[in-house]
């Protein structure tokens, strides 16, 4: 093969697809902008650089984060390695020294003998893939004006998102569903069958809620995400800090749902939207919010009938540049509209694809070098198997039924339902873990058979 693998960003998708591919034996040229287009985030100019936090999470096999790891392990990521080699006492958690983990990552990539690393600003895709055999977008969240507004022309503006305004998904199973009832607004409340969970407050509970609400702690916000941000998309917190009642005529409106409980109109209301087929986690519709996580867990427990409630995802708010992965990505973080204009394969990775999360950027990096690898040799990759941490979170991602998408970690709300339903939680997360477990030794094999193994795992 005469032209290399153009990969965009080297940060930890890029990184990590960067090795995977050369790891293959396929030349790769890294094209980071850091040090000679900063951002306002960065410290250093170093590969894999963690800009927000030292944990990777959870190291619990039973857990989603844990699953996700086991499947970084077995699939030979270099990252999920150095991390390994760089931790820091964090208890049942995965953190590590930032330094020396950028430092380990940018030596692996700097001494590849099949990579070249160059330092500059990627400006147009279509001159990135004049001479690369492919191109891997991974440019993440703080992807620069310029590239942005060169993707635009593929994805349409409407595809292409800057910031994050997500609400919190809390887990079906650790709702109160005797405090809430289900029904669409103006629909017949003897019905029962609405596409929405209400719930109800009364007068001291929404006081009370309120209250707590406007004066919980929030984020510190940069600068440069704080304006924009707010001006696109208000937290349920600052719609509260307009006026006590704003949120009761906004949000959380109870016009047209009646509570069956006293057959009569609540003095406040929150819906929550299934958010997977299967109605195995739920969406708070329009609390985007920008409380820290602890805050969010105190204050929304707060709501009739989330007392109890797990989130399987607290809400965000920042600056964060990603595409509509559902309408632009396959399952192999292919992106089609470019590749078919540019005549080059082009995949994209990370942030970037609509994912939330460090090892899930690992991941996405050793999922598109997979791709990128299978292209070019000719054959198809094998189908990623949805009983996998990362299977269904792609599954989620790029499915055409998924609406409204905002980025979204591994969690086991959007995991496939088991054959046989367990109640007791515990239980079931551990039978995700071993039927996950199993899925990825099937799909390992067909790896080796594919020729897309590591030559060590073959």
């Amino acid at each position: 093969m005469s032209q290399p693998v153009t990969i965009i960003g080297g940060g930890l998708a890029g990184t990590e697809a960067a090795l995977q591919l050369a790891d293959r034996g396929i030349a790769v040229r890294l094209v980071e902008m850091r040090p000679v287009t900063p951002t306002p985030v960065h410290k250093t100019d170093g590969l894999a650089e963690l800009v927000c936090s030292n944990s990777l999470k959870s190291m619990k096999p039973d857990s989603a984060a844990g699953m996700l790891k086991g499947e970084l392990d077995v699939l030979g990521s270099r990252l999920y390695a150095f991390a390994r080699a760089c931790a820091v006492p964090a208890g049942g958690a995965l953190a590590v020294d930032r330094t020396a983990f950028s430092q380990m990552a940018s030596e692996a990539v700097e001494n590849h003998s099949l990579i070249e690393v160059q330092r500059r600003e990627a400006l147009s895709l279509e001159e990135e893939a004049k001479e690369a055999a492919a191109v891997i977008l991974a440019t993440g969240p703080l992807t620069s004006d310029a590239l942005a507004q060169d993707l635009a022309r593929y994805t349409g503006e409407e595809h292409l998102a800057f910031y994050d305004a997500a609400a919190p998904i809390v887990m079906a199973d650790s709702l109160n569903t005797e405090k809430l009832f289900r029904q669409s607004r103006y629909e017949d409340a003897d019905d029962g069958q609405g596409d929405y969970l209400n719930a109800p407050f009364n007068k001291e509970e929404y006081d009370a809620f309120i209250a707590e609400l406007i004066n919980a702690d929030r984020v510190i916000m940069r600068d440069f995400e704080t304006k924009e941000l707010f001006q696109a998309c208000q937290p349920i917190e600052e719609i509260a800090r307009k006026g006590h009642d704003a949120p009761r005529y906004g949000t959380l409106k109870p016009v047209g749902l009646t509570d069956p409980r006293t057959g009569r109109r609540p003095w406040a209301a929150v819906q929550l939207r299934a958010e997977d087929a299967q109605g195995q986690s739920y969406n708070l519709v329009g609390f985007q919010t920008n409380l820290t996580f602890p805050e969010q867990r105190r204050v929304f427990r707060m709501i009739p009938g989330l007392e109890e409630a797990e989130f399987a995802r607290y809400g965000v708010m920042h600056r964060n540049t990603f595409l509509d992965a559902p309408r632009l990505l396959d399952a192999n973080l292919r992106f089609d509209a470019p590749s078919r204009e540019l005549g080059t394969p082009v995949h994209v990775a990370g942030q970037l694809a609509g994912t939330e999360g460090y090892c899930e950027a690992i991941r996405a990096g050793v999922h598109a070098a997979i791709a990128v690898a299978a292209e070019l040799a000719g054959v198809d990759a094998p189908a990623l198997p949805e009983e996998t941490a990362y299977g269904a979170l792609m599954a989620y991602a790029t499915s055409p039924l998924t609406t409204d998408y905002q980025p979204s970690h591994v969690n086991f709300g959007i995991m496939k339902p088991l054959d046989q339903p367990l109640r007791n939680k515990r239980e079931r997360y551990a039978a995700y873990a071993a039927r996950g477990a199993v899925a990825l030794a099937g799909y390992m094999a067909h790896l080796s058979d594919a020729g897309l193994a590591l030559p060590s795992e073959r």
